[in-house]
């Protein structure tokens, strides 16, 4: 019983966001009495007038059997998959659902009408509600214009329909083709906001079920939303994955929502994630991503059903050169067989073919360093250019990756820490094994043990039945990267502490212990000495996490800004094609003062070379808040107060006064990001 009430809380919210929805999108589009104006005008144009009888164009049983065949996907998702959801709301309605086909052929009905007989409201299988016969109708209308539309009972054209107000939604399939409408009907006073809601909630469950059914079996499908409870809702946002991170489907809230056209982006080129961290990350556990650079969801991973092995086959590398090719560049030799004499043959093998010597080249230097890297991890040798203070950590890691001590980072908000973590697990010799990244500030308190230890079956309320090996463990022989350690729940970090003394782990709910090999690196941004003295983090934990402590520098601080602008530029440029940076746009880039370190430059660059279209990129293809930095920057410079050496816990609060609560202001001051900002905000309350 309480599920159900839950189930309807939920779907109560969802409508409420539709409704919501409506109001801010109606400034957008056409308004709702221009289009019953065109509609009207367009009944006219077909020599309708109001007193006309609708001409449904009824259509044969045989023919009507057809079209269901053909629909059948279509019924039997509304009615097996969605419409059960809303029974709770329904059951409290006296509506009638529809749904039809793109031509407004009524496929089929659910709900008791209080219309009268079936031969006066018209609304039966194989009857079409087009406007051209029915007059300005729901259907008819929503079909015409491809959006959702409500049709009060004096807005239809004909008399004859004025009995009820319709709500009807359009549905569209996988490739964005309309292929239905969906339609509430009612002659009761129903609230007409509520209903309309309801209606466009139910074509989007429509939509994302067709989804599910089409890519569920071979596919990874994200589902986000800006409320982690709602992640579940069909009002989220719905991406469909390949098992390279390709967008290759997407419901229409994911593109409202981010605002962009999403057909065959990378996955990284909308949430800052990589593919091979969606593949490896907990099916039941949210995470915390942010969008083009700026906005915050919840996102959670649903793997596909049937988990396809793929055999490596390294033939289909980009420098693979088949023996055949080989043999036709080096003459051919095998033809020539016993022909050639035995001192033409030592002549061969000294003078080796220029395409063979260019390939055993390639093959040596892929050898040594970069025959297991993907293509998303950049080399160590490529992390600094010419800043010799990264470069000097960057060997320093580089050579503790290989002992048995615990590496602790610290920076700020998009600095490269996570950057430099994947590089430094590739280039040692655990990178055959797993780098399992978790941001403990992403993941829920009361979760974030059940996710690192994992649990037996049964061992609490809403454990899978399977139970869950646990991050940890997942990690073995491998990596274990603690993101955001500061945020760590102190329960958790005398577990933690437990595990890094002993080596071995407990799940929750049993008694076994597990031995784990892991190489231990984490990172913070904040100050991990300040949170002993205040009593939030462990004092006898950090000293098990500090092996060797590692400052990675800011983007505004690094000595080698303009080398560094200019690679990450080439990276991108592989996916963007376009001319090198301009002197002057790379002196602008220098000069600025970066809050959002790389992450920020990264995105910078990406709207930029979007907006730029292939041309030289300009200032004006910029963002705009590229310029309110610099502007701020400006302004700090008046500020004589403010102290570059000034403690954050200090700094914070005072900027915060400063500027009366405004976090924007106060993270671009003090030259932090905003997560930042507010981190401090909450110790301050």
């Amino acid at each position: 019983m309480q599920d159900e009430d839950e189930k309807q809380q939920q779907n109560q919210q969802d409508v409420n966001a539709s409704e919501r929805s409506d109001s801010q999108e109606s400034s957008l589009k056409q308004s709702h009495k221009d289009r019953i104006q065109d509609s009207w005008y367009r009944c006219e144009q077909f020599g309708l007038d109001h007193g006309s009888r609708p001409d449904f164009a009824t259509l044969q049983k045989g023919t009507l059997n057809d079209l269901v065949d053909q629909h059948r996907s279509l019924l039997e998702t509304t009615e097996n998959e969605v419409l059960p959801y809303y029974e709770n709301i329904l059951s409290n309605s006296a509506c009638m659902i529809v749904l039809a086909d793109r031509q407004g052929h009524v496929l089929n009905t659910w709900g008791q009408p209080r219309f009268g007989s079936a031969a006066e409201h018209g609304l039966i299988g194989g009857n079409q509600w087009s406007e051209m016969g029915a007059g300005t109708n729901a259907i008819g209308t929503a079909l015409i214009t491809g959006e959702a539309i409500q049709v009060g009972r004096d807005e239809h054209f004909l008399r004859a329909n004025r009995f009820m107000v319709g709500s009807a939604s359009p549905i569209y399939n996988t490739k964005n083709d309309l292929v239905g409408v969906l339609d509430i009907s009612s002659d009761a006073y129903l609230p007409q906001d509520h209903t309309f809601g309801m209606v466009k909630l139910m074509s989007l469950s429509v939509e994302n079920r067709l989804i599910f059914s089409a890519f569920q079996q071979e596919h990874f499908i994200l589902s986000f939303n800006t409320n982690v409870v709602s992640l579940d809702s069909h009002w989220s946002g719905i991406l469909v994955l390949d098992e390279n991170g390709t967008i290759v489907s997407a419901n229409r809230r994911a593109e409202v929502v981010l605002a962009r056209d999403l057909a065959l982006l990378n996955i990284n080129q909308i949430f800052d994630i990589e593919m091979r961290e969606i593949k490896h990350h907990p099916a039941s556990l949210p995470m915390k991503l942010i969008a083009m650079g700026r906005y915050q969801f919840y996102v959670k991973v649903i793997p596909p059903v049937q988990q396809i092995m793929r055999v490596p086959d390294f033939r289909q590398r980009a420098d693979y050169v088949s023996p055949a090719e080989l043999n036709a560049s080096s003459g051919s030799v095998l033809d020539k067989g016993n022909q050639i004499e035995n001192d033409q043959i030592e002549s061969l093998q000294v003078e080796k073919s220029a395409t063979q010597k260019v390939v055993e080249k390639m093959t040596e230097e892929n050898n040594k360093a970069l025959s297991n890297i993907p293509d998303n991890v950049i080399p160590l040798a490529e992390l600094q250019h010419g800043d010799e203070n990264v470069e000097r950590l960057v060997c320093q890691a580089h050579k503790i990756m290989e002992k048995d001590i615990p590496i602790l980072i610290h920076g700020e908000t998009g600095a490269g820490k996570e950057i430099f973590v994947r590089s430094l697990h590739y280039h040692s010799s655990r990178s055959k094994e797993m780098l399992v990244a978790v941001n403990c500030a992403a993941i829920p308190s009361d979760l974030v043990e059940s996710e690192l230890f994992g649990y037996e079956k049964g061992a609490f309320t809403g454990a899978q039945n399977k139970g869950s090996i646990g991050l940890i463990r997942r990690a073995h022989r491998g990596t274990l990267f603690l993101d955001e350690i500061g945020e760590m729940p102190m329960a958790v970090q005398s577990r933690l502490l437990r595990v890094l003394q002993e080596r071995v782990v407990t799940p929750l709910g049993s008694t076994e212990v597990y031995p784990v090999d892991i190489k231990l690196i984490s990172a913070t941004n904040r100050a991990l000495k300040t949170e002993i003295k205040e009593g939030r983090f462990r004092q006898d934990l950090y000293y098990r996490i500090s092996g060797l402590n590692i400052k990675l520098p800011a983007l505004r601080e690094r000595t080698d800004r303009a080398e560094l602008i200019q690679y990450l530029h080439n990276r991108l440029r592989k996916e963007e094609p376009g001319p090198a940076l301009s002197e002057e746009m790379i002196d602008l880039l220098v000069k600025h003062p970066w809050p959002g370190n790389i992450r920020q430059l990264a995105h910078v660059l990406k709207v930029g070379m979007a907006m730029a279209d292939g041309e030289i990129l300009e200032e004006w293809h910029l963002p705009d808040d590229f310029f309110d930095d610099l502007d701020e920057m400006e302004e700090m410079s008046l500020h004589p107060n403010v102290e570059q050496e000034e403690p954050l816990e200090k700094r914070i609060p005072r900027l915060l006064n400063e500027f009366k609560g405004n976090v924007s202001k106060t993270a671009k001051i003090a030259g932090v990001s905003r997560n930042t900002v507010y981190k401090y905000t909450k110790q301050m309350r």
